[in-house]
């Protein structure tokens, strides 16, 4: 395919869309589900949906003579501990500290390849991946909600968050060239299901409420919510995710993640109706110019080493 270079970075953007959106819907579906309880649904509807896919020979799954320890660790990043920092830290601080943290995710993903795949962003790289965390913490800045004392156990916290998230990067990039995309994505939702639905269980057998666990698909906004995030989030994003991060740097792909920072807000102002700010509009070019400079960049480098070695 003439334009298949270009497919990661379509990807990327379908991916910061759909999880830019995901707030909006996570926000609805915490009206009628728990924590846990939603990430288990979620969770298991993508994992149910990938099986029945597979049963019907609509996908393959191989994992045999495969690295699955490996595999399994990066799932340990990747739902479990990224989600279980990020819901704690989150209701340990303010959620303007929470997306400050997040953002750092890009440097520290940048820094990690650096160490662990050996893959260096040019000047002209790392000068973008810094004006995209400069356009999400002047958002954050502007918004007038920072909470200057802070939690201390609530950042450290999201930084689990952040290295958790750094570090699925990391190890979805490297296990690249065992499994397909959709291998990985096969496993992290299966690990995910089982995960925080032993948790949910354990909480409502604490509280008492094990009988009503499907209680919250009272509503059609509750079940589209779990549709959404379990179908779009959970599969399509995290399939399009591990196929960037197959394709492209860790650095390339990690930047990508800022412009879920841009349509979270796009989503609201056009679809919630919320207000809509000049600083927004101002930290959005920054994190756009930031993604792109990033990339563009990284292809540039791509296409003159292969002039020069002749591939």
């Amino acid at each position: 395919m003439k334009n298949s270079k270009y497919l990661p970075y379509f990807a990327g953007i379908a991916v910061s869309i759909i999880f830019g959106m995901s707030f909006m819907f996570t926000k609805q579906a915490l009206d009628s589900f728990g924590t846990f309880h939603l990430l288990a649904f979620r969770f298991t509807l993508a994992a149910l949906m990938l099986s029945v896919l597979a049963l019907i020979g609509v996908i393959k799954i191989e994992l045999r003579n495969k690295p699955i320890k490996e595999l399994l660790l990066l799932c340990f990043f990747q739902p479990i501990a990224y989600f279980i920092f990020e819901t704690i830290g989150v209701k340990l601080t303010s959620s303007s500290q929470a997306g400050m943290m997040i953002a750092l995710i890009p440097v520290v993903v940048t820094f990690m390849a650096m160490v662990f795949l050996k893959e260096s962003p040019n000047k002209m790289q790392s000068i973008f991946v810094f004006v995209s965390v400069l356009g999400v913490l002047f958002i954050i800045a502007m918004s007038g909600n920072l909470n200057s004392g802070g939690n201390l156990v609530g950042i450290a916290i999201l930084m689990g968050a952040v290295v958790s998230g750094a570090t699925y990067n990391i190890l979805s990039r490297k296990l690249s060239s065992h499994y397909k995309p959709l291998e990985i994505t096969f496993i992290m939702m299966w690990v995910g299901s089982i995960f925080f639905n032993m948790i949910a269980v354990a909480n409502s057998i604490m509280e008492g409420t094990l009988h009503s666990y499907f209680s919250g698909f009272s509503s059609w906004q509750a079940v589209l919510s779990i549709l959404y995030l379990g179908i779009l989030s959970s599969i399509c994003a995290f399939f399009m995710l591990n196929f960037m991060l197959s394709k492209l740097t860790a650095s390339s792909s990690a930047v990508f993640s800022n412009l879920t920072t841009v349509i979270s807000i796009l989503a609201g102002v056009f679809i919630r109706h919320e207000s809509f700010y000049w600083y927004q509009l101002a930290g959005g070019i920054l994190i756009i110019l930031g993604v792109w400079g990033t990339n563009y960049y990284g292809m540039k480098t791509s296409v003159e080493e292969s002039i020069t070695t002749g591939a």
